[in-house]
């Protein structure tokens, strides 16, 4: 069934006529459709007479495109340019025309060499812009667009309003890199957005699940050791208190990397107080994620991890001896079982500190409390079926749609709904603890008692909430143990992983011999729907965690739901539902929303909200005092961003040569090699005036001379080359075929220029330090020199400061140059295997070796020397005198003359 393309809404249209008179960058809404809009210009221009690029997309974002297009009958399809067309068919590629996605590596390479027709561009589609920082590889292409077509347009998309309301000017800067005068606004608040979306809103049914008191005390003990933690780590680094740390933020999803921005310039002078801290911030927003998202047993399973591996940490802030620590364990435990204790034991419970090894020895009664979102979602689908049964006026029952967080609480919605909750429970308890028989017998029959209290025996939902699903393939395969690493880095357990223990479970179901919901395949576009009834349709998908960021679009176009059941909140989803009526009139959507009233969820989606608002009203107010000036767009050559000329204004003529006249300049070069245009040094370089030739190199990344080559190592690159040896090599290379070796040891801007923490120095020369295995390189290859650069800008200098009065490279030598080559300089002559020998002997070194391999043929003819020819050769009787003895001193006199190391 293909996905029949959705009605143009009005806004999109204004949207469109804008943007298509005057080029711009238009700032959406997150879930606004930014994606439908870049489709309309796609379809306007997939015809063989222009040439469109599109900057900025994935490969599933571009397959998607390229599916909605095809379904729309379009004869000319975009065309995907990558490694695997070869470089000499891609001008064939661009002459034919339409619109070509490419990688951003290949397109700066295509515009570097002219194999791309430039002046023949009609225009480049900007995606996702907010990502366009000035020396990014998509800013470069557009600046080397710019310089060569004056013409053609340059359009920009973004639906991330937020990450335009960081830095100062944010959005005038990315302005200035796409080369567009005109910002575009449309809020979700936008007058025109607002009155067109209430006239064809969605039935919406908000459902404030109530928490249970254990689950609201946990929340609560969880929060107030959160807010301990960032109360000690601002303790500790008063230059952390920032208003972005604040307890509302730290509930956030993006708080990860907010604390990220502020510690990594000083990560490596932070004392490990404050690292730990930092983590127990990872492990807390963990424990509130799962407190809502899973049920009882995972949540207690991950806080039992964390009891158990204290010892392993080692060292830890403390908060596991907290008062709130001690209430959530409790609380934690209250929710999965009740041990039957004596008088000592329950002294014991009540101080929080049970002994482990007596607890296995107890009896417990299991409870297994049950997810209330559960409950809450039962009673949803028995509205759905209740209406379902009434809806010939609407032509048959209506397909249902479930959207949760991520595939595990999928996997658990699908299991708890199937074969219901408390099997559910009692079987993942089992995987997870253990089997404790009587625990387990004495909670099925009190199940079985309260199970569906006021219906009889044939209802119909019971019937179906017991229904047996497929068998899964490998369901006898056990689930491997995961650290408590693993847990807290990936936020649980793999998603296989769990849909396996899942199903497993519903394996080990009896029903009636009735056909399970498992049992027929889904045919959607989605890898990640849970198939849970056939008739009508209903099928459950994550929100977020699809290798292809469109599943969602495309199921819920496929399967045309009527009534859509949001387990977890999501705001982009919520305005696509919004998009999805409005583009439908006439058809009827009901949306169920479930959310836990007075939860960390429920804030977390009200701050998302709040601080997109905010983020559009400062983009309003900066769009209202900007100052644009009238050459931004490039179209001439007034504009000072595409002038490639470094040359300070208060640089002084030389008035020796000839009262001052202008010399005979020369074009700079450098030969880049392919690989490096992943970093954006080539950019920079070329920003300052000198051409780059892009070659695939053997030896070196930069040959800015004849005789200079630069290896370029990025800090995690350095240590990891010179970990396993593949830096040596290397230089072995560059020694040997480059007069002037270079070493280029680039920083991140972003972090402090510092190579190793000052406690970290050693005097002593250590095998796992990296300044010692600096040292040991630097004293092997005498000729290598080291660059220490701050950024990337401080490179591009530097460079351009080497370059001065010197012979620029030839592209086609330096792509000649291979770690086996034979074509070496003059100086170069010799066999390199005798020659590194040569310089390991004692007394010869790299400023007499030159001599030496000049005037004697071979290491034999060498040996033969007295000792006052070597004296003469060498230009130094000490080194004369060590190289004789050498050869000459048998091993018995050295050992008695004290002449061996050990």
């Amino acid at each position: 069934m293909a996905t029949s393309p959705s009605v143009p809404l009005e806004h999109e249209t204004q949207i469109f006529l804008d943007l298509f008179h005057q080029d711009g960058l238009v700032i959406c809404a997150r879930g606004l459709g930014i994606d439908r809009l870049l489709l309309r210009f796609l379809r306007l221009y997939c015809v063989p007479t222009g040439l469109v690029l599109v900057l900025n997309t994935s490969p599933a974002e571009e397959e998607f495109f390229i599916d909605q297009l095809r379904t729309c009958n379009v004869a000319h399809l975009p065309q995907r340019i990558t490694n695997e067309i070869p470089s000499n068919s891609r001008y064939e590629v661009y002459m034919q025309g339409g619109v070509i996605f490419a990688t951003s590596r290949i397109l700066v390479v295509d515009f570097l060499t002219g194999r791309i027709p430039s002046d023949l561009i009609t225009g480049i589609l900007v995606y996702k812009a907010h990502r366009i920082i000035e020396s990014c590889q998509e800013a470069f292409i557009l600046r080397l667009y710019r310089q060569k077509n004056k013409e053609g347009f340059i359009k920009a998309f973004s639906d991330n309003a937020v990450s335009f309301s960081t830095g100062f000017c944010h959005v005038e800067r990315v302005m200035r890199n796409l080369f567009v005068r005109k910002l575009y606004l449309w809020p979700r608040f936008h007058v025109a957005v607002h009155s067109f979306l209430e006239q064809h809103k969605p039935e919406v049914v908000e459902l404030h699940v109530n928490m249970t008191p254990a689950m609201r005390a946990i929340q609560s003990s969880i929060l107030d050791i959160l807010n301990a933690c960032l109360k000690e780590l601002k303790h500790c680094n008063p230059a952390l208190e920032v208003e972005d740390l604040s307890l509302e933020n730290a509930i956030g999803k993006s708080f990860d990397k907010t604390i990220r921005h502020y510690l990594d310039p000083l990560w490596h002078q932070l004392g490990a107080k404050t690292k730990s801290l930092v983590q127990d911030l990872k492990i807390l927003r963990t424990l509130l994620q799962y407190l809502t998202q899973y049920d009882c047993v995972t949540f207690l399973n991950l806080l039992e991890s964390l009891r158990a591996s204290e010892k392993a940490f080692g060292q830890n802030s403390g908060w596991l001896f907290l008062d709130s620590s001690t209430s959530m364990f409790l609380n934690a435990r209250g929710r999965v079982y009740r041990l039957l204790d004596n008088k000592e034991n329950k002294k014991r419970k009540a101080s929080g500190k049970p002994d482990v090894e007596e607890e296995k020895g107890q009896r417990k009664e299991l409870i297994l409390e049950s997810n209330p979102k559960w409950e809450g979602l039962r009673e949803v689908l028995k509205e759905i079926e209740t209406e379902n049964a009434d809806s010939e006026a609407l032509g048959g029952p209506g397909r249902t749609l479930i959207c949760a967080g991520d595939d595990r609480t999928c996997a658990q919605l699908k299991e708890s709904i199937v074969v219901g909750a408390e099997a559910f429970l009692m079987r993942l308890y089992h995987k997870t603890f253990g089997k404790d028989k009587e625990a387990s017998e004495a909670f099925l029959k009190d199940q079985k008692v309260a199970e569906f209290p006021g219906r009889d025996a044939g209802g119909p939902w019971p019937k179906r909430a017991r229904k047996k699903p497929s068998k899964p393939k490998g369901g006898g395969r056990r689930k491997r143990e995961l650290t408590l690493t693993q847990m807290v880095g990936k936020g649980g357990p793999d998603p296989g992983e769990e849909r396996d223990s899942c199903e497993e479970v519903s394996s080990g179901q009896e029903s009636g011999g009735e056909a399970g919901p498992g049992d027929f395949p889904l045919d959607l576009p989605s890898e990640s729907c849970y198939g849970v009834l056939k008739e009508p349709l209903t099928v459950i998908h994550p929100l977020s965690g699809c290798s292809d960021p469109y599943a969602l679009t495309r199921v819920l176009h496929e399967v045309e739901p009527r009534y859509v059941v949001l387990y977890d909140a999501e705001l982009t989803f919520v305005r696509q539902l919004e998009i999805y009526k409005a583009s439908r009139p006439g058809t009827p959507l009901r949306v169920y929303f479930l959310i836990y009233g007075g939860s960390t969820e429920e804030q977390r989606y009200l701050t998302t909200l709040r601080k997109e608002k905010e983020a559009f009203e400062k983009l309003i107010r900066e769009k209202a005092s900007m100052v644009i000036p009238e050459e931004r767009e490039g179209r001439d050559e007034t504009n000072l961003d595409l002038v490639r000329d470094a040359t300070p204004a208060s640089a002084s003529t030389d008035t020796r040569k000839a009262g001052g006249q202008d010399q005979k300049s020369v074009q700079h070069s450098v030969v880049v090699d392919m690989r490096e245009f992943r970093s954006e040094l080539p950019s920079l370089i070329h920003r300052r005036g000198i051409d780059i030739d892009p070659m695939t190199l053997e030896v070196g990344d930069y040959i800015l001379t004849p005789d200079i080559c630069v290896e370029r190592k990025s800090i995690s690159d350095l240590i990891g080359s010179l970990n396993n040896g593949r830096l040596y090599g290397q230089c072995v290379s560059m020694c040997r075929y480059y007069k002037r070796p270079v070493l280029l040891i680039e920083f991140d801007p972003s972090k402090s220029f510092s190579l190793t923490p000052r406690a970290s120095l050693h005097q002593e020369i250590s095998s796992n330090d990296v300044t010692s295995k600096l040292v040991l390189l630097t004293l092997h290859f005498p000729r290598l020199r080291l660059l220490w650069c701050p950024s990337p800008y401080a490179t591009a200098e530097l460079f351009e400061e080497l370059k001065q009065n010197r012979l620029q490279p030839d592209p086609s030598a330096a792509a000649a140059v291979t770690a086996d080559s034979e074509s070496l300089p003059e100086s170069d002559r010799y066999n390199p295997g005798p020659q590194d020998f040569l310089l390991k002997m004692p007394g010869v070194n790299a400023k007499n070796c030159q001599a030496i391999m000049n005037r004697v043929k071979s290491l034999a003819e060498l040996i033969a020397l007295s000792q006052d020819k070597l004296a003469e050769l060498l230009g130094n009787a000490s080194g004369a005198r060590q190289l004789y003895e050498f050869v000459h001193l048998p091993y018995t006199e050295a050992v008695s003359q004290g002449k061996t190391r050990r």
